[in-house]
């Protein structure tokens, strides 16, 4: 047996054609709105036409998985980036938000074979998802337009062809 390389599809120009859900939490609105920004531009810049770009909001984060789930029934996306931030405190709702999010995108992206990212950003403090926004820490919200047009450029990479 031999070893196998990963192989890497190039994104280029993935989004032409494709339309992109974004659902994005109300709280920390500052921050999510930074996300969907850097989100949108790394899609336009791969060929996603801005009007191929359906926003929802959220009440919180909480919501984000019937909301990605509502984007991918209606308004037929061929992914959904889900945006919010959840900053651990002094209570246990970092506990009952985080992993349920987490959780709940993964099940809509087995259950509907559309690819849900978890652009949620789960963090100690302010500063940690800030960093994250465009920061020491990268933009998380660019990121998971790329893994999502990275993800779709694979899977039609895999597609089997029409040949007999």
């Amino acid at each position: 047996m031999t070893e196998s390389t990963p192989r890497t599809v190039p994104i280029g120009d993935a989004g032409r054609g494709k339309r992109i859900g974004i659902c994005a939490g109300n709280w920390h609105r500052e921050l999510v709105d930074e996300l969907c920004k850097g989100a949108v531009a790394t899609l336009v810049e791969h060929g996603v036409a801005s009007e191929d770009i359906i926003s929802i909001d959220c009440p919180g984060s909480y919501e984000l998985p019937v909301a990605a789930l509502h984007l991918i029934r209606r308004a037929k996306v061929d992914a959904v980036l889900a945006f919010g931030v959840v900053v651990r405190g002094e209570t246990a709702h970092f506990e009952y938000v985080a992993s349920p999010v987490a959780h709940g995108l993964m099940d809509v992206s087995l259950n509907t074979g559309v690819p849900c990212m978890f652009g949620v950003l789960t963090t100690e403090n302010m500063e940690q998802a800030r960093e994250r926004c465009g920061g020491l820490h990268g933009h998380k919200g660019r990121e998971a337009a790329l893994g999502a047009l990275q993800l779709l450029a694979s899977i039609e990479a895999v597609a089997p062809s029409s040949k007999s």
